[in-house]
């Protein structure tokens, strides 16, 4: 069985541009502190009575998720590679 050669296979091209990582760093972030924040006043300002469970689950599922995201294009943006 014959293989491909280096100079047949295709350059590995990343789906998103290397020079915007800054830029999507600091926008998920923001977002995402943005919704943390939202949970926690909403933690502290509602009473045991008041509180709704899937409020709570989907204020944090999206923080996390644009926390998370945020936290990928941090690393990629300096250079660690995951």
């Amino acid at each position: 069985m014959e293989g491909l050669s280096v100079d047949q296979m295709n350059r590995y091209a990343s789906p998103i541009n290397p020079a915007v990582f800054p830029h999507l760093t600091v926008v998920l972030l923001s977002i995402g502190i943005f919704f943390m924040a939202w949970f926690f006043v909403y933690e502290v300002t509602s009473t045991k009575y008041s509180r709704d469970i899937y409020k709570e689950l989907l204020v944090s599922l999206v923080a996390s998720l644009f926390m998370g995201f945020g936290v990928l294009f941090l690393l990629l943006w300096v250079g660690i590679y995951v």
